[in-house]
């Protein structure tokens, strides 16, 4: 067991108060180490009900406890390596559709798209394919994408009660408060599995896929260690589902864990904007400048025109600019000045994913300003608010058990649904038929008693009339409706965010992601922050942005150079107790000295800004001289001033797990004291996942350090 260590504090640091001495609990099998002139041993006992963490292992801190900002210790300028990687894979693995796209080293600009899809919908481009796993009765893999869904869609009704159909299944992650190894998905038939294998099912799915086209296009290119993985999440996940992504890649051969470093952990919207930086004036759209009453994307006029002004005043630094372009840096970006500061809207199936970004000039990388937000607001709200409104015509109760006993044929009405809302804009006119499977409606007759139309005109729902062709006819104003809550919901995270102090002065807004593509939103987002003097700009292959930009990232970490802390994160310790700022029944008095109990020492605080490379140093001594393992809760919360890992807010979220070999020099002489074994690590908040590494100071070798979010 583990009990909290403990810290008098430090110059510098909000509980300093005097010298620092690291003190040791016997009882519990801790060895302290001290600073300070006379170190000195204090059996001071675990308070009862103190956070621990079970079957780990004692620690006491080497070094004292200090402000955060004198924790973090700044890179230190080395010499760029070249990594490895022969080509770059990108999975975007999204809510509703998914795809991969590779560039190679040699050229790492030029992005491969995969290959077209197998089947797919009319007028939908099959640069990716839905993001739905059939898996046969037994719960093998059978087949993903459009094959899985149209496969499904061709059983027989019976005989599909059977198999696992899984869809949309990737906001499981996002909305699970409790995220483990053994979180359960559940398929369209109700029965279970562990979301792990439908993950890795997908990944492996995609991971074949992907190294067969590897190697048609280049037979030469050895497979083992030539290839970097890179996955997309939405930047509001937080560490659990990253680390639960990272899991299924392993489990799914991407990469071992023993390369962890082959594998990539892509911020979607991070990626977006990577992407967009390299756009030419004339990929791009600019809302503002739209014909009125157009609504498809390919209709409105370029941003060429709404940049000429720019141009002009900066014509005389086209030397700058020049410098710029071919620096890899893209038209638009050469126009804006050192300092600009831009918006990424990423709106895809699930969510919408929000960052800020401010350009670096000469080199053209990119800090965040604030740290990610958004929310649940993607496509998927479109298509519950639909079978809410079927649920009013049809009775809730019925369309849940359609979904259940007659799942291929939900799966139709969906398919059938989705067509109809693509063609949804704000100045289309014209009612919209979709259509209803004869499956649907034999179903609802048997069931009632009555048939769909007796059903439309006994609900209080007019705005949806039956058509003799069976369909379901629904006005133009009604599609859009059904648009409203999910679209306003992604405004209102807008606004929120341009709200913010931090985001002051931003004038552009890329609107991004698959959800992007809809005239609604784009109408919808213009018109409430067009007036406000934003820009809106959505990229010509706005559903392949996240893509492109991903596999652009994958050979550029780097680019992304300052990120911000969503959290505040750190550990408990035992501070002195002082009077008047600690609360009485955090005060432990133990042979004489007064301790304070659950201290939160911070690592990180939230919004704050970590520079890529930028280090935690935190050094440990293991209990026993033998002890093999050692375990430390991490805590996190949103404030940034919280005291206590008790206060509101403050949750137990991970632990720091450090693997020891035996040390060396065998053991120690009779009545000789222990030798120290410093064990020193040093944490990374700036990168797109937290990391953790460590050394064994005696010895100089690394020691096997990692940071789980998934056991709690």
């Amino acid at each position: 067991m583990w009990t909290p260590w403990e810290s008098e504090g430090s110059p510098g640091s909000p509980e300093a108060t005097g010298p620092t001495k690291m003190l040791a609990v016997p009882e519990m099998g801790l060895q302290g180490l001290y600073s300070g002139s006379s170190p000195e041993r204090s059996p001071v006992p675990s308070p009862p009900g103190s956070p621990r963490t079970q079957e780990s292992c004692g620690i006491a801190p080497l070094t004292p406890s200090q402000s955060p900002v004198l924790h973090l210790q700044k890179p230190e300028a080395r010499a760029p390596q070249q990594a490895p990687f022969s080509v770059v894979v990108a999975i975007d693995f999204g809510t509703t559709s998914s795809g991969y796209a590779f560039s190679f080293a040699s050229d790492p600009e030029a992005i491969h798209m995969m290959r077209k899809w197998e089947g797919g919908d009319p007028g939908v481009a099959h640069q990716k394919t839905p993001t739905c796993l059939l898996l046969t009765p037994e719960g093998a893999f059978h087949s993903f994408g459009y094959t899985a869904r149209d496969y499904y869609h061709d059983l027989d009704p019976e005989e599909a009660r059977d198999w696992l159909y899984f869809e949309k299944f990737k906001m499981k992650i996002h909305s699970a408060t409790d995220l483990t190894l053994k979180t359960q998905l559940e398929a369209v038939n109700g029965k279970k599995m562990p979301a792990l294998e439908v993950f890795a099912h997908a990944l492996r799915f995609f991971k074949e896929h992907a190294l067969q086209e590897l190697r048609d296009q280049c037979p030469s290119l050895p497979e083992k260690d030539t290839v970097r993985w890179v996955l997309t999440v939405p930047a509001i996940w937080k560490q659990p589902a990253k680390q639960f992504m990272r899991e299924a890649a392993y489990l799914a051969g991407l990469v071992s864990r023993e390369d962890a470093e082959q594998l990539l952990i892509a911020l979607e919207p991070e990626a977006a904007s990577v992407y967009c930086r390299k756009l030419r004036l004339h990929q791009l759209v600019d809302l503002s400048s739209r014909a009125p009453g157009s609504g498809r994307l390919g209709e409105r006029r370029s941003i060429d025109s709404s940049f000429r002004q720019a141009r002009e005043q900066l014509r005389r630094s086209r030397h700058s600019r020049t410098f710029l372009v071919e620096s890899g840096v893209g038209e638009l970006w050469a126009e804006m000045q050192a300092g600009d500061r831009y918006v990424v809207a990423d709106c895809g199936g699930g969510t919408v994913d929000l960052t800020v970004h401010q350009l670096e000039q000469p080199h053209g990388t990119l800090k965040e300003l604030y740290k990610a937000s958004g929310g649940p607001c993607g496509a998927v709200g479109v298509d519950l608010a639909f079978e809410q409104l079927l649920g009013r015509i049809f009775g809730e109760d019925f369309i849940a058990t359609f979904k259940r006993q007659r799942p291929a044929a939900w799966v139709d009405l969906t398919i059938a649904f989705e067509a109809r809302k693509r063609t949804a804009g704000p100045h289309r006119a014209g009612a919209l038929n979709i259509s209803l499977p004869f499956s649907f409606i034999d179903f609802y007759r048997k069931q009632r008693g009555h048939n769909v139309e007796t059903a439309l005109r006994r609900s209080s729902v007019n705005f949806v009339k039956w058509s003799s062709q069976g369909m379901l006819r629904m006005s133009c104003e009604a599609m859009n409706d059904l648009f409203q809550p999910t679209v306003s919901g992604i405004i209102q995270h807008i606004e929120a965010l341009l709200a913010r102090p931090e985001v002051q002065g931003v004038k552009l807004l890329f609107l991004v992601g698959g959800f992007a593509e809809s005239a609604v939103l784009q109408h919808a987002v213009q018109a409430a922050l067009g007036a406000r003097g934003l820009r809106v700009v959505v990229p010509h292959d706005v559903g392949l942005t996240i893509l492109k930009g991903a596999v652009l990232f994958g050979q550029a970490p780097g680019v992304v150079r300052v990120r911000r802390s969503p959290l505040t994160y750190g550990v408990g310790v035992l501070n002195r107790f002082v009077a008047g700022r600690h609360p009485p029944d955090k005060l432990l008095v133990r042979d004489g000295r007064r301790w304070c109990t659950d201290v939160f020492e911070r690592f990180v605080a939230a919004e704050q800004s970590v520079a890529l490379g930028e280090e935690v140093l935190r050094s440990y001594c293991p209990a026993r001289p033998g002890q093999r393992r050692v375990l430390i809760n991490l805590y996190c919360c949103a404030a940034e001033d919280a005291r206590f890992i008790t206060d509101p807010g403050v949750r137990k979220c991970g632990a720091l797990s450090l693997e020891l070999e035996p040390a060396e020099g065998g053991p120690h002489a009779a009545g000789a004291p222990p030798s120290r074994r410093e064990i020193r690590t040093a944490m990374q908040f700036g990168d797109t996942e937290i990391k953790v590494t460590a050394v064994d100071v005696s010895t100089n070798r690394s020691v096997r350090a990692a940071i789980d979010f998934l056991s709690n």
